[in-house]
């Protein structure tokens, strides 16, 4: 709707304006400021409200070109997130359509019929995630109460989300290492999996295609803070667009353009249900690839930290016992390998 040229208008316009009112304001001061000696009460009043005029027409000004620019990027991102929905919904239904009147109309060997089947499957995968998507983002924008908070493992969940999201996205699990402490953070289970499934999903998406790598790290720093730190070694977030990516329909560079499947609500998500559950997020700097440092209200757990997980699971194939930490022992003592 708004290409990138349309927001030289507003911004020059603006300049055209602050100029005009400033060389205003200056010939005000410099016609009344001499005849203030002869009739000082009557010009004073004219310097000073002449003055105040002004400079509430700066301000104004200043206002009008922000809220202006601020609505083209608003405008621009929602015609990014139509044409990635339109993308989303189009690409699965027709490749749907395609295998369903293959089936229907040709005979197909078994074989055949698996791979259709699991290719069905994961278009399904991809419209379900994307209507989670507009659901989670329709209930987070009308307030709508989460379920009841409970004490949830945190080392748990994070290595059942990281499970689910290689299962999705067909990576191999390995690519997603784990060095958790036992924590447990007091939240809804579908709010926790709402922040870290997107986390993950954007950290396996965006990986190395050859040999990619999703670090993810959980510390209990004292006295009530839980730390999860997701690293994936990918090309990363330039330093100049880090702020804008956490606003809804963002997502960097041309939407017809992109390589990689999203709506641009994933970390707006992420975002604004961090900050219910009392916590903040921000990217850190930590080598190649994106970081993304979450801190939420949270202790540390006693042991019974589960072994590897399995991905076709999600659940654990052996399982470890620990002692339980005692005050002076470090909250990492414990941390295991998804490997």
């Amino acid at each position: 709707m708004f290409e990138r040229r349309s927001l030289r208008w507003p911004i020059t316009l603006g300049v055209i304006m602050f100029i005009v009112l400033a060389a205003l304001l200056v010939g005000w001061v410099l016609l009344t400021v001499p005849n203030i000696l002869n009739r000082p009460g009557l010009y004073i009043a004219l310097l000073s409200t002449g003055a105040a005029l002004l400079t509430l027409a700066i301000v104004g000004t200043a206002l009008y070109l922000t809220l202006t620019i601020k609505a083209i990027n608003l405008s621009r991102r929602q015609s990014n997130f139509i044409d990635s929905v339109t993308h989303e919904l189009k690409s699965p239904i027709a490749s749907l359509k395609l295998y369903l009147q293959t089936l229907n109309r040709r005979h197909v060997s078994p074989q055949e019929q698996e791979v259709f089947f699991k290719d069905m499957l994961e278009d399904v995968e991809r419209l379900d995630q994307l209507i989670s998507h507009l659901l989670d983002a329709a209930r987070l924008e009308k307030d709508r109460p989460s379920p009841p908070p409970e004490d949830l493992r945190l080392d748990e969940l994070l290595r059942r989300c990281g499970a689910e999201v290689c299962l999705r996205q067909q990576r191999p699990g390995e690519i997603v290492h784990f060095d958790v402490a036992p924590a447990i953070v007091r939240a809804a289970r579908v709010d926790l999996e709402l922040v870290f499934r997107n986390l993950l999903d954007n950290a396996v998406k965006y990986a190395a295609e050859e040999q990619p790598r999703v670090e993810v790290t959980l510390r209990v720093q004292a006295p009530d803070r839980a730390v999860v730190t997701i690293s994936d070694n990918g090309r990363g977030i330039p330093h100049s667009l880090r702020h804008r990516l956490f606003g809804r329909f963002v997502r960097l560079g041309l939407e017809l353009e992109r390589d990689k499947p999203g709506t641009g609500l994933g970390l707006y998500l992420v975002r604004t249900m961090v900050g219910r559950l009392g916590g903040n997020i921000r990217i850190r700097d930590r080598g190649p690839g994106a970081t993304f440092e979450v801190e939420l209200p949270g202790r540390a757990a006693a042991g019974d930290v589960s072994g590897e997980w399995s991905v076709m699971s999600g659940e654990p194939a052996t399982s470890t016992h620990h002692q339980p930490l005692t005050p002076h022992e470090p909250a990492y003592r414990t941390s295991q390998t998804g490997e």
